[in-house]
């Protein structure tokens, strides 16, 4: 039955890519184009090359779209993320040849029309170069799994270990590498490797950006301390916000109108305030030109009568992506 949805569109990529030689292939959800592309001479493209492309029609194939953005530079590849139906996903990534060709796709396609009513979304690809090592024993310390990785891995630039969220009594380390390709080989080795530390099987996954919040935001929350009946309740320690930190929305508005991105969402919920006048907050961000929304929890103060907090639940959250991209 599915070859019966959008059946002229695939007619017409098939018929493009016979009369254009172009070969697609198509594994594990995603078509690709490239790779290198046919002719090409030399390594990979550097980091800062790759576009996202989002908000796609999902009957539109790389007939139309190979040539839309190859017409602002040379493309190294092109990624078009598929369903079981033959239907895309509504996103692709393309890579060219150079940063400049990356910027101008940007400048030229985001928002723009493929068809009437229906404008994309172009913006740099964040290239995943981190992993998450998850079921570590907590013997383990960092030094040895740093020596262990850098045995059967290339390309390590650090490693940091966390209290894991999702099992007890195991640490889960967060592994940076140097290039996409680095962390990628590294997955696939210790993937079938199996690795085990301290006689633990272990869980390797590239790091998703939700966990990589919700990890920095547990580090910098306030260390436990005990309270009456037994239960434990976080502490910050109190320290007024900095000016740094009262820019930083504004900051983060600036980042995303300067990188074609949209102006972010905040969503924000308490989940629970301590006899100390703090109060823990759930926030959600989106922004439109990323993937994926941010998420995870924080802690504030409120800051002065007639305050609800939700103010500064914005402002911490703003500094976290700030940090995570970089900025």
């Amino acid at each position: 039955w599915t070859n019966s949805i959008n059946q002229a569109n695939k007619m017409a990529l098939v018929a493009w890519a016979k009369e254009t030689g172009i070969d697609l292939v198509q594994i594990n959800g995603q078509r690709r184009y490239g790779g290198p592309p046919p002719g090409w001479v030399g390594g990979p493209p550097p980091a800062g090359t790759e576009v996202f492309i989002g908000k796609l029609p999902q009957d539109m194939y790389e007939n139309a779209l190979i040539p839309l953005f190859e017409s602002v530079g040379r493309l190294y590849e092109f990624r078009l993320m598929m369903t079981f139906s033959g239907l895309n996903r509504g996103f692709a990534y393309a890579k060219y040849s150079n940063r400049r060709s990356a910027k101008e796709a940007i400048a030229a396609f985001n928002n723009f029309e493929v068809r009437e009513g229906c404008a994309i979304v172009v913006c740099k690809s964040t290239e995943k170069c981190e992993l998450s090592v998850d079921g570590l024993a907590t013997s383990v310390s960092q030094q040895e799994l740093e020596a262990v990785l850098r045995r059967v891995t290339e390309g390590v630039l650090s490693i940091t270990l966390y209290a894991s969220p999702c099992q007890k009594r195991a640490q889960l380390a967060v592994v940076k590498y140097s290039s996409h390709r680095a962390a990628a080989m590294a997955k696939k080795t210790l993937m079938e490797g199996n690795m085990r530390l301290g006689g633990v099987q272990t869980r390797v996954d590239w790091l998703n950006p939700d966990l990589k919040q919700k990890l920095q935001l547990c580090k910098e929350k306030p260390s436990s301390s005990q309270v009456k009946g037994g239960k434990c309740l976080g502490v910050p320690k109190q320290a007024p916000l900095s000016p740094v930190l009262h820019n930083a929305l504004d900051h983060l508005n600036t980042l995303c109108r300067r990188q074609y991105l949209g102006t972010p969402l905040f969503l924000t919920k308490r989940i629970q305030a301590n006899p100390n006048g703090w109060l823990q907050f759930w926030c959600r961000v989106v922004i439109p030109g990323c993937p994926m929304p941010f998420s995870g929890f924080t802690w504030v103060r409120q800051d002065g009568p007639g305050r609800n907090g939700h103010e500064e639940a914005k402002v911490a959250v703003a500094l976290q992506i700030l940090r995570m991209l970089g900025e």
